[in-house]
């Protein structure tokens, strides 16, 4: 049966309208236009996926897609469709953002380091979400760095545990310095992991061979492999400020660990008042550190009288936005991007 895919129509949609559009009736046919992260220079989708269950379309929450649909004829044997009217398409967007919880065109604060937050965007604009980007972090270098270059040319570990993106970068800077010695990694989670899925020089040298359940340095610290003596030496490339929960886990389960403070998480210094004033309007925060939550409140919470909701990439995150004083706060069990993106949508539905 042939189902023509109504994706002119598609054009003819505001923002707000690009969001999953399920027609009740049973004598719809449902075509799924998904739009890509990146559309092309005429903003047309630049992919097209169609999903079904139960005679309705299903998608991810992670992306944005808009349903054309295309009623079946009874009338010839050969299967026509009637393109959805643009009327229709945006008659039906009002239900697709009440199903959202009403999120789209809200604002979130991501508060990343300049240039990290890029992944965290697209997620979130690809849900109709919008950006207003305030870094409140900096990296710099820990007293430990050039420690770490030397010992990574004299010892050889059985585990180098690396908890952080940043973490990871640091480390492989010193690593190509110290000229590619062999590493066996450990990485806390994905988004740590994804760092290392770029290198090409010296990779047959390095090999990322172990991640935990749950991404967080106890759980690392419970779950990393010990089959004998070797796996027992630990290097530990941290930043200054990260606590002392990883290092004290593996300890007591017999490990040797060293840990090097290669780098210094800070808060920014200040904050052009323009961008802390839009800031403020913001219902929803994110935050991916301690650091963080700690300059959003010094720099702009407790200055403007901020009453929105953190959402934390984590519990560490978490922990420290309630001790900061933040009242409303939401985190995922499983620190990652797919779960922190589910958060902030929490986040904002509790603003409505």
């Amino acid at each position: 049966m042939a189902i023509i895919m109504a994706v002119a129509a598609v054009q003819c949609l505001p923002p707000a309208a690009r969001r999953t559009i399920v027609f009740p009736h049973s004598e719809w046919c449902y075509a799924g236009v998904r739009l890509a992260t990146e559309s092309n220079n005429n903003n047309s989708p630049s992919s097209i996926s169609i999903s079904r269950r139960n005679g309705r379309t299903s998608t991810s929450s992670r992306h944005a897609v808009v349903c054309a649909a295309a009623r079946r004829s009874s009338t010839t044997t050969t299967t026509t469709t009637k393109t959805a009217s643009c009327a229709l398409l945006g008659d039906a967007a009002a239900a697709v953002d009440e199903g959202r919880g009403g999120i789209a065109g809200m604002s979130v604060v991501v508060t990343r380091e300049r240039g990290k937050n890029g992944k965290l965007i697209k997620a979130l604009e690809t849900l109709g979400i919008q950006c207003v980007e305030v870094p409140l972090i900096e990296h710099r270098t820990g007293p430990d760095l050039p420690k770490l270059v030397h010992i990574l040319r004299e010892v050889e570990f059985g585990w180098i545990v690396v908890t952080s993106p940043e973490a990871a970068a640091v480390f492989l800077d010193a690593w190509k310095d110290a000229g590619f010695p062999k590493a066996r990694i450990a990485v806390v989670g994905t988004g740590t992991g994804q760092v290392f899925d770029n290198i090409q020089e010296g990779r047959d040298q390095l090999q990322v061979a172990f991640t935990p359940s749950k991404a967080n340095a106890k759980v690392l610290a419970a779950e990393l492999p010990k089959h004998d003596e070797r796996d027992s030496q630990v290097l530990y490339p941290a930043s200054l400020k990260a606590s002392n929960d990883l290092e004290t886990g593996l300890t007591e389960r017999g490990f040797s660990v060293m840990r090097l403070n290669s780098y210094s998480t800070e808060s920014v210094q200040g904050l052009d008042d323009d961008l802390v004033a839009t800031a403020a309007l913001a219902p929803v925060a994110t935050f991916a550190s301690p650091t963080a939550v700690k300059a959003w409140v010094e720099l702009v919470a407790g200055t403007r009288r901020w009453d929105g909701a953190a959402a934390c990439i984590g519990s560490t995150s978490a922990v420290a936005a309630q001790k900061a004083g933040l009242k409303k706060i939401f985190y995922p069990e499983s620190p990652g991007l797919d779960g922190w993106v589910d958060s902030i949508v929490d986040a904002l539905k509790s603003q409505i």
